[in-house]
């Protein structure tokens, strides 16, 4: 039986989400933790960006995540598991997970955790209709911290795809990986998207697409700060700006405050001068020796690694060094 109510463990408070916004807008550079990007309708605009043609991690990934899922089947029937669990952190629209489901009939229960309340009942919900012998257990969490899960599955694969990692800089990604094992228990297994060090103009193209939904998504966070937050952010007084920092092999996401304004949030005013910018995000990328070593540096080995045509992208299958 299908769990459609989330259990919430630890999750953010409005308390946790005003101190992150202004310990981030208080400091130099000005940030914000992009894990607020995803309320529904932030989660919505990321939906809409990944059906962009030029936002190649999407779609590169749907095609090769069948091949994963026949390689990952066959890895399993090898260990003879008689049950398995699949957790995927950072769940959003659990459009991927089919792809295991139906290739790995091992599967005899799915945790889908995600800071996204109504989002994460609405897919939990979706995939209960499509597979109704599968135990489902939506959790609202921050993903990037451990969590202890209800069920008792023997063997557990982690599943992280969409390259989430690389919003998080070194030492946040491994620590998650830390977590992950804490999270997953001994034994188990991280089946995780990487993207890849390319060209710098694929890069542009992806994270500043002409119809402007990656600039929407970037701006959704001064609107959830407006709404849940009680801050006067104008939206239009704030430019969306991405680029690669080759430096440190990352694409920097960032708002840019188009005039000098004072915004208050909460009764609390943050001064803004014409062309600071908000850093909101980070999306490194890996070679796949770099991304070896962080694995290796975390606890984890890698079992198998795959590759989409041109090295556009990569799935790593790696296993916790209990």
């Amino acid at each position: 039986m299908s769990q459609t109510h989330a259990i919430a463990n630890d999750l953010h408070t409005d308390n946790e989400f005003l101190s992150d916004v202004l310990n981030g807008l208080n400091s130099s550079p000005k940030t914000l933790p992009p894990k607020y990007f995803y309320d529904a309708k932030g989660s919505q605009y990321f939906d809409d960006i990944c059906s962009l043609p030029d936002y190649y991690l999407y779609q590169t990934e749907l095609d090769l995540l069948p091949i994963v899922a026949q390689d990952l089947a066959k890895h399993i029937k090898q260990q003879d598991e008689s049950g398995l669990e699949i957790v995927e952190f950072g769940a959003g629209s659990l459009r991927k997970v089919g792809m295991l489901l139906r290739a790995i009939p091992q599967i005899n229960h799915f945790t889908a955790i995600d800071i996204s309340h109504e989002h994460l009942i609405s897919a939990c919900r979706t995939l209960e209709s499509q597979y109704r012998e599968l135990s489902i257990t939506p959790c609202v969490h921050d993903f990037t911290k451990p969590l202890k899960l209800c069920s008792t599955a023997r063997t557990r694969i982690g599943f992280f795809p969409g390259s989430t990692i690389g919003n998080l800089n070194h030492r946040e990604a491994e620590e998650f990986l830390n977590n992950a094992a804490l999270t997953l228990g001994k034994h188990s297994y991280l089946l995780i998207g990487v993207d890849t060090k390319k060209s710098e103009s694929v890069l542009q193209r992806a994270y500043n697409d002409t119809k402007g939904v990656t600039a929407k998504f970037n701006k959704n966070i001064l609107h959830r700060i407006n709404r849940e937050l009680d801050a006067n952010f104008s939206l239009e007084s704030f430019g969306h700006q991405a680029f690669y920092n080759a430096e440190h092999g990352r694409v920097e996401m960032h708002l840019r405050s188009l005039k000098s304004q004072t915004v208050f949030i909460s009764g609390e005013p943050i001064e803004f001068t014409r062309g600071e910018s908000i850093h909101t995000e980070n999306s490194y990328k890996y070679h796949p020796p770099e991304f070896n070593q962080l694995a290796k540096r975390s606890g984890w080995s890698t079992e198998k690694l795959w590759l989409a045509p041109q090295d556009q992208f990569a799935i790593y299958l790696l296993k916790h060094r209990d």
